[in-house]
């Protein structure tokens, strides 16, 4: 039994070394193509040594990181192979999340779903303000999420939330939710909730695979 709490309170302990890592990437203390020391990541991170040498070999299999003997740590750079790489597997992801949807997902989640989306991007068409553009970009990772979610299956939720990672840092440096992109966007999320509630598999598919390539591409232009 204390084995057992043991174990629990390492992995919690490694869980929170992979937080402040990520939460440095999504605050920009890391940048994409930056290579830093494991002596500045130790410090920035505010980790033990010990600590950051454990929760390396997670980053490298993640491909979030790769170790570079005698020259340090490199985040990988935002390039085009990358770009692809993670929409093709975002798009696999969330084909399979739709089919799901088709089978299982309830109207009213649905309607909730659409009334979430017309409400914000009516509201953004009258006025586009800093808070309303970030309450939409919630409303985009929470669709997306739920999607993901519903389909209760394990792997591919951790196969998407390590990808999600990517998906991030590329938002970050190529792709912003405005008053333009989020009206688009939006459009292909209703597109998408339309075909599921009609339960129709083979349009939600389509939708979503439209959706993922527009977004490819938005990314892919800059």
């Amino acid at each position: 039994m204390k084995q057992g709490a043991a174990e629990a309170g390492q992995a919690g302990v490694k869980d929170a070394a992979y937080d402040l890592f990520q939460d440095a990437l999504m605050s920009g203390q890391l940048r994409p193509g930056q290579m830093v020391s494991q002596r500045a990541l130790v410090d920035m991170l505010n980790l033990s040594i010990g600590a950051l040498r454990e929760l390396l070999p997670r980053l490298q299999a993640e491909g979030l990181v790769s170790v570079l003997p005698q020259r340090g740590i490199l985040i990988p750079a935002i390039d085009l192979s990358m770009i692809r790489n993670t929409f093709q597997m975002r798009a696999a992801l969330e084909r399979e999340a739709v089919i799901h949807a088709v089978r299982e997902m309830s109207d009213a989640v649905l309607e909730s779903q659409r009334k979430l989306h017309t409400d914000i991007v009516e509201a953004v068409k009258k006025a586009p303000t800093p808070e309303l553009l970030a309450r939409g970009q919630e409303i985009d990772t929470g669709f997306h999420n739920l999607l993901i979610s519903a389909t209760d299956n394990e792997l591919l939720r951790n196969a998407y939330n390590i990808n999600a990672i990517r998906m991030r840092l590329i938002k970050l440096d190529r792709i912003r939710l405005n008053e333009t992109v989020l009206p688009e966007a939006f459009g292909d999320h209703l597109a998408v909730i339309d075909a599921i509630q009609k339960r129709d598999r083979i349009a939600a598919i389509d939708a979503m695979d439209k959706h993922v390539r527009n977004a490819r591409n938005r990314a892919l232009q800059l």
